[in-house]
């Protein structure tokens, strides 16, 4: 009795504490949200405006990154840095000047020949829609006509008296309205890659300045420094793996279409080996390109509809296994990425930077996840790019 009388005391002594309710989201919290969306849409259209700035920027830190371990050799050859570096560059550069130049023959036959390769697709077309039987489209107009002459009684309608008739005449094909911004786009292309070339020697020359200092300005603490280092690292070698990659298959790609299209009879098959080569690393478009050039010039060549089909066929089939068997069976070796990621992500840098964007579009997306994976803040985002 007396220790019932005790708790009970006791109980009343020290009554219970009421359970707060969880604190719901803030004001601040609530307008933070839009401001985020409206900071990162003016992000995007800034980086696209200044897009003349960051794809030259860009371009020369991926090909520092590739073009490092090979100063790096030629560095313990007892040469000095800036000496490797611009030999490596200028035996770069010729190689590919003297690429260009013994293919020249070719690739301007091919271009004299595009004019008569769309007039003989487009009478093989005509001839073909006029022989066989009414399409789709010419039934559904026809039915159409059919049902408004009906709907006035049968006579066609007349024009009302008083009124000119007026056709509308298109001017024709003029080569030199594409001349001049043809002309305009070329030199900002080289201009762009003079400027990558630039960045590309310096970064080279400076050798880890630029690592140190990141590390350097990363925090005043140990562990931060560590973890910066750890990112740069990272980096490094999920570039350098990536471009491997891409050199290697694209290799295999450009010898692969230079035999098939030499065992079918096609010209200039040596051409087409460089040219897959070349567009193999811009994803997605460079295969379209390749299988629609092909198909064409070999309509030209040999006049038929399914030769041209068959050459086409080929190309595509040849990029097919490479862009989907052997590049991500490589690539996930390399680095664990998720597909569907790489995909809007380069998507998105071909919106914001054109051809250049969709060929920065992995390497940016390799950084932005090394960089994420390290970051408390910003590990959701690497969760999401992530395999």
């Amino acid at each position: 009795m007396q220790w019932k009388c005790h708790v009970k005391a006791v109980s009343a002594a020290a009554p219970r504490a009421p359970i707060k309710p969880a604190p719901g989201p803030t004001i601040w919290q609530l307008r933070s949200v839009p401001l985020t969306l409206l900071a990162v849409l003016a992000g995007l259209f800034a980086l696209q405006a200044a897009g003349a700035l960051f794809v030259p920027l860009l371009l020369g830190l991926m090909c520092s990154y590739a073009l490092t371990p090979l100063v790096k050799h030629m560095v313990r050859w007892r040469l000095p840095r800036a000496l490797a570096a611009a030999l490596l560059l200028t035996s770069m550069v010729s190689g590919l000047g003297a690429i260009g130049y013994g293919l020249a023959d070719e690739a301007a036959a091919m271009m004299e020949a595009l004019p008569a390769a769309a007039q003989k697709l487009r009478r093989s077309l005509d001839d073909q829609r006029s022989q066989g039987p009414p399409g789709t489209i010419e039934t559904v107009q026809k039915a159409a006509t059919e049902l408004e002459r009906a709907s006035q009684g049968g006579a066609s309608p007349a024009a009302a008296r008083g009124v000119t008739k007026v056709q509308i005449v298109k001017p024709g094909f003029n080569v030199k309205d594409y001349l001049w911004p043809g002309a305009l786009g070329l030199a900002t292309a080289l201009g762009q890659a003079t400027v990558a070339l630039v960045i590309t020697f310096i970064l080279l020359t400076s050798g880890d300045t630029f690592r140190r200092k990141m590390v350097k300005i990363a925090g005043p603490r140990f562990g931060q420094k560590r973890l910066t280092l750890q990112a740069l690292e990272e980096v490094d070698a999920l570039i350098q793996r990536y471009l491997l990659v891409q050199v290697f298959t694209s290799a295999l790609v450009g010898a692969a279409t230079w035999l098939a299209f030499l065992w079918i009879g096609v010209d200039n098959a040596a051409m087409w080996g460089v040219a897959t080569f070349a567009l193999n690393f811009i994803p997605y478009l460079g295969s379209l390109v390749v299988t629609a050039g092909a198909a064409m010039m070999g309509f030209v060549q040999f006049g038929s509809l399914e030769t041209a089909l068959l050459i086409g066929g080929v190309a595509f089939a040849i990029n097919s296994v490479e862009g989907y068997v052997l590049t991500p069976w490589l690539s996930s070796r390399a680095s664990r990425m998720n597909p569907l990621a790489i995909f809007v992500g380069v998507l998105g840098c071909g919106w914001l930077w054109g051809i250049a964007g969709l060929f920065l579009g992995v390497p940016i997306l390799l950084t932005t996840k090394a960089v994420c994976d390290r970051v408390d803040e910003l590990k959701a985002v690497g969760e999401l790019l992530g395999d």
